[in-house]
């Protein structure tokens, strides 16, 4: 049974903060806007707490249910037409109730399968791969996928940025939060567009975990240990080659040519880490997808990001692919897209 993609739909919380301001906020010199500038590349992203007064604006529940209305919006589907919704994300509300299910409560949708996984950058395609397969089972007709995240739980306002080790600096300005959501079905639908093939491996035996976020409980809420760490160099080293090697396996389990590729979604960690992946992907032909530069890394929110971008473009024939690594434990993902419709 063939799953088509019919929407998609994302949200930013608040205005996009730039490094300027970044930099004025915590007192940080101008050589370390500069750094930032030039090893990094991503000049905005979006918080859900304001930076001033510390409110929280938008809490996770808040952007994933937008999202969800916007791609149900979007697809014409009113919400009682889903009878599965998968969620990927890095950074819940809370541990219980599961998010998704608290925005399958705000969205007016019950009685229905629901599932969250808990996962970073791979969580929307984790999610995609999930919904796909519980689609083709028959079982389900029509799904709701989400990924959303929000780093600004992880932001500590009093603290002073410029004594942090670059480990713990570094998340500060690569990631953002946001949400989005996309509409799977059994049918064509308007844009006739097939989730042709999912994948997700962790290739992370023997390997140091990239990117570690702490939970905290109330025994050791006082400990002291950083809420989130990423060692840079370790993923600016993995990815490039990770993410070659899914588009080479996705290309291979579904006999397409490189030649024959029309868009690539690549990874969005970085504005810089999207030209060294563009590099050793080598599709010089296919048109390239990206957001991280305008959006900021918002997680397990960006595939859809770039899905949104990229569905209106689609003409009869196309062929696109997708790939997201995640440094967490190292999980490789990846999905293909084929515009079969009118």
């Amino acid at each position: 049974m063939d799953v088509y993609l019919h929407s998609a739909g994302t949200v930013l919380p608040g205005p996009p903060v730039d490094i300027p301001t970044l930099a004025k906020r915590f007192g940080l010199p101008s050589v370390w806007e500069q750094w930032v500038d030039s090893f990094i590349d991503t000049p905005v992203r979006h918080y859900s707490v304001d930076l001033d007064s510390g409110e929280t604006r938008f809490s996770l529940t808040d952007l994933a249910t937008t999202a969800g209305e916007r791609a149900l919006a979007a697809a014409g589907t009113a919400p009682d037409r889903i009878d599965l919704i998968v969620m990927g994300t890095s950074s819940p509300d809370m541990l219980m109730p599961a998010t998704v299910n608290v925005v399958a409560d705000r969205l007016g949708v019950d009685d229905v399968a629901t599932y969250q996984l808990q996962s970073g950058c791979a969580g929307a395609v984790q999610a995609l791969d999930v919904a796909r397969r519980l689609l083709r089972s028959g079982e389900h007709r029509t799904a709701l996928v989400l990924g959303a995240d929000s780093c600004a739980r992880h932001l500590d306002l009093t603290v002073d940025v410029s004594a942090l080790p670059p480990g713990e600096q570094v998340n500060g300005v690569l990631f953002g939060d946001g949400a989005g959501a996309a509409v799977l079905g059994t049918k064509p639908g308007d844009n006739g567009i097939a989730l042709r093939w999912t994948r997700v491996r962790c290739v992370g035996r023997g390997r140091e975990p990239g990117q570690t976020l702490n939970w905290f409980g109330a025994a050791d809420r006082h400990v002291d240990r950083p809420a989130a760490v990423e060692d840079y160099q370790a993923v600016q080293e993995a990815v490039p080659p990770l993410a070659a090697a899914t588009l080479d396996e996705v290309l291979d389990a579904l006999d397409w040519d490189r030649g024959e590729l029309d868009y690539v979604l690549p990874p969005q960690l970085s504005g810089r880490m999207t030209d060294a992946i563009l590099a050793r992907l080598d599709v010089p032909d296919a048109r390239e997808v990206s957001c991280v530069r305008e959006t900021g890394n918002t997680g397990n929110a960006l595939p859809f990001f770039q899905l949104e971008r990229l569905l209106p473009h689609m003409i009869t024939g196309d062929r696109a692919v997708g790939v997201a690594i995640e440094s967490s434990k190292w999980i490789k993902a990846g999905y293909a897209l084929e515009k079969v419709g009118p």
